[in-house]
């Protein structure tokens, strides 16, 4: 199988660690990774943020690099670590094609976005629903609580994947998180727009996973990931943001993290 690695702006930028994980990862399951140079932000802070028209040219970019008939030939399959970006294309997407056909501007949209759409995978889902493994060979010998980020618990509908996923990793004990379901207060340009509010909603998702005792505060989106982390650098919390991936590439002979 050869997939497409979609790493995303931010983890582009801030944590590419990231983006080797998951290629470490993948090559050890057997999946030929590549990773197209000429990908960049999918628009969803431009769509997020009012600007839907502004974020068309990304999504067509978006299609053109990992669509049908590029130069390096069609994936099986486009694999991001980011539940947010997985979801703009999945969810959001799609409403760009409607909303333009409803403008009067045609089709054009919308079919040049449909063969990406459906290819467009979260890691979590891929390894579970698509390779069918939860087992991945990993080992973490750490205390680890997951948070379910709202993009992959609401918009994706990631449910019990990635805890399945390190619950079979060999040395990590995985403790529940109270309120987990609860929004850690990033949400984007909502951690600007709304700051307060944003910190206050951090600050109890902090509290809430220091509770645990747990070492590591674990999601599959590095987003959210830094809002915490932050938080929890400012709260003073003995804790480490870790984003699944590096946790599932980790190995006994090769730790990670």
């Amino acid at each position: 199988m050869r997939v497409a690695l979609f790493l995303t702006c931010v983890n582009d930028t801030l944590y590419p660690d990231t983006g080797r994980a998951v290629v470490k990862l993948l090559t050890r399951l057997g999946v030929e990774v590549d990773f197209p140079a000429a990908q960049t932000c999918c628009g969803q802070p431009h769509y997020n943020t009012g600007y839907r028209h502004e974020a068309e040219p990304l999504a067509r970019h978006y299609s053109d690099v990992f669509g049908p008939g590029v130069a390096s030939g069609d994936y099986d399959a486009i694999i991001t670590p980011s539940g947010s970006c997985a979801a703009m294309v999945r969810e959001l997407y799609p409403r760009m094609g409607e909303r333009a056909r409803a403008e009067g501007r045609g089709d054009r949209l919308a079919t040049a976005l449909a063969p990406v759409i459906p290819k467009t995978y979260e890691l979590t889902e891929f390894l579970v629903d698509v390779l069918g493994v939860t087992d991945v060979g990993a080992f973490y010998p750490h205390t680890v609580t997951y948070h379910p980020t709202c993009h992959g618990l609401r918009s994706l509908g990631l449910g019990d994947r990635p805890t399945r996923l390190l619950a079979a990793v060999k040395g990590l004990e995985l403790r529940e998180l109270p309120g987990a379901q609860e929004c850690c207060g990033f949400g984007g340009t909502f951690a600007v727009k709304n700051s307060d509010v944003s910190a206050a909603m951090g600050a109890d998702k902090v509290r809430n996973a220091a509770a645990t005792g747990a070492e590591v505060l674990c999601a599959a989106d590095n987003s959210c990931l830094m809002h915490i982390g932050g938080t929890m650098s400012r709260l003073q919390v003995g804790m480490r943001p870790v984003h699944i991936a590096e946790i599932l590439a980790s190995t006994e002979e090769e730790p990670l993290v």
